[in-house]
């Protein structure tokens, strides 16, 4: 079997495939992750250094992402209840 050249569609490589065509892997992996199998079996993943720090940098806090919104100066209208409309609930 020939070494296979990775189309945009097909990203899975055999690990011997990968070994000999290595740097093309890592260029590939620019664009998207590419998946390294041994014997049919999804083993590995190489990532571009981007999308790594994406996986391995703490996430934000919902308070952290509303602060840091682009919309956080947008000024909400919200709709006040009258008392009346308001019904008891017992617990």
């Amino acid at each position: 079997m020939g070494l296979k050249t990775l189309s945009k569609k097909d990203r899975n490589w055999q690990l011997q495939e990968a070994k000999a065509m290595f740097s093309e892997v890592i260029k590939a992996a620019a664009e998207k992750p590419q998946i390294i199998t041994v014997r049919g079996k999804e083993t590995a993943v190489i990532l571009s250094i981007t999308e790594y720090k994406k996986l391995v940098n703490p996430r934000q806090t919902l308070f952290e992402f509303i602060q840091n919104s682009p919309l956080q100066d947008l000024e909400l209208e919200l709709l006040h209840r009258q008392p009346e409309n308001m019904r008891e609930v017992f617990l």
